[in-house]
């Protein structure tokens, strides 16, 4: 299935003129978001750590030469950036690309093996399964996938030591918990919350006065982050029984869900939330 960049209208809309304007892409997959940015006049440095994006930014570098720039790095890597920018977007979770290769062990709709790393470097499920301790395993399924039992599935776990999705997939019972497991381990796997949390934190210094973040969340986790940041950065900072109250360096975003019209072709984007901010001063 190829891959549907979502809420790509919302994003543009929230952007604005982008005509000279500087965007980190923070989460290149497949590049919509990227070319969209480049057809609309931008600059453009993208971030992307799995190398199967690598043919697709070769694309873009080839028609658009020193308006494209990609690293291929983790997002949390903007942090490195000592420039500053117009907008910052990140496109959450994971990629059609990703779920449809069954060699990738991103999806339990086919076998392939447990592996679910975005870099294709590093432990993978499989490895995540096997050198964690039950209560440490526990504790991602608890806490990535809200699973009720989570200790049973744990201790399942660790004495079976699945090696394959579909062997992953048997092992849990309950089919409502499938889904939530394997999330759980994908989320542990890349470190998804430690990489949001660090890329965030980067970006008050990377925006220019008027820059604008936008994020497209697709599960309560990311998107309790992203609230939760942007949250923060729209408060007025001080005591508020006190005279002298800072005013607050960002201004929200109206947040954003699908059209109808959007779902009616792209189901994968029914959780998606947009979030977004603007720098004050």
């Amino acid at each position: 299935m190829k891959h549907i960049p979502v809420m790509l209208k919302e994003v543009l809309k929230a952007l604005g003129d982008l005509h000279g304007k500087r965007v980190i892409d923070a989460t290149f997959g497949a590049g919509g978001y990227s070319r969209a940015f480049l057809e609309a006049g931008a600059e453009v440095i993208a971030f992307d750590r799995d190398p199967n994006v690598i043919p697709d930014t070769d694309i873009l570098k080839s028609e658009y030469k020193d308006r494209f720039v990609f690293v291929h790095k983790p997002f949390s890597n903007i942090a490195e950036l000592t420039e500053i920018f117009d907008a910052i977007i990140f496109d959450l979770g994971i990629s059609s690309m990703q779920i449809d290769i069954p060699e990738r062990g991103f999806s339990f709709r086919e076998n392939g093996p447990l592996d679910m790393r975005m870099s294709e470097i590093g432990e993978s499920a499989a490895d995540l399964i096997e050198n964690l301790s039950v209560q440490d395993l526990a504790k991602i399924l608890r806490d990535y996938g809200d699973i009720k039992k989570a200790g049973v599935l744990a201790r399942i776990l660790k004495n079976e030591r699945p090696k394959t999705t579909l062997e992953l997939k048997n092992l849990i019972h309950n089919s409502k918990d499938v889904a939530p497991v394997f999330q759980a381990l994908r989320i542990a796997v890349n470190d998804e919350m430690g990489e949001l949390e660090k890329a965030l934190s980067a970006v008050p210094d990377l925006l220019k006065v008027g820059g604008k973040c936008i994020c497209v969340t697709f599960h309560s986790l990311e998107d309790r982050i992203v609230k939760n940041t942007f949250r923060e950065w729209t408060s007025p900072v001080g005591d508020p029984r006190l005279p002298i109250i800072e005013e607050a360096k960002f201004k929200s975003i109206k947040t954003e869900v699908p059209t109808e019209e959007e779902l009616n072709v792209n189901l994968r984007a029914r959780s998606a939330h947009m979030r977004g901010v603007i720098k004050s001063y």
